[in-house]
């Protein structure tokens, strides 16, 4: 296994024990970067979620925006993300 995926995982782990929830902007890209890196693109067939399902919108919107990101660089950014978190 890759140091990255193992330093991926351990950042995945640390997420859920941050000391301060983060922002919702914050959990947002967490998501993002977590479904980039695991599942790669969003399925070009993906259905846009209802208009009052803000949540969803929320976080479809998110990971669309992360096209193109591989998933190296989506894992990366993730753990960057959790080490900036835990050092707040």
């Amino acid at each position: 296994m890759s140091n990255l995926k193992e330093n991926f995982e351990q950042a995945v782990k640390e997420s859920k024990e941050l000391s301060k929830r983060p922002d919702n902007e914050t959990l947002l890209k967490l998501y993002s970067l977590y479904k980039q890196a695991t599942d790669g693109d969003m399925p070009d067939d993906t259905e846009k979620p209802k208009m009052f399902d803000f949540v969803a919108q929320a976080k479809y919107d998110a990971w669309k925006n992360r096209k193109g990101t591989s998933g190296d660089e989506a894992m990366q950014a993730y753990v960057d993300l959790v080490t900036a978190l835990k050092e707040k």
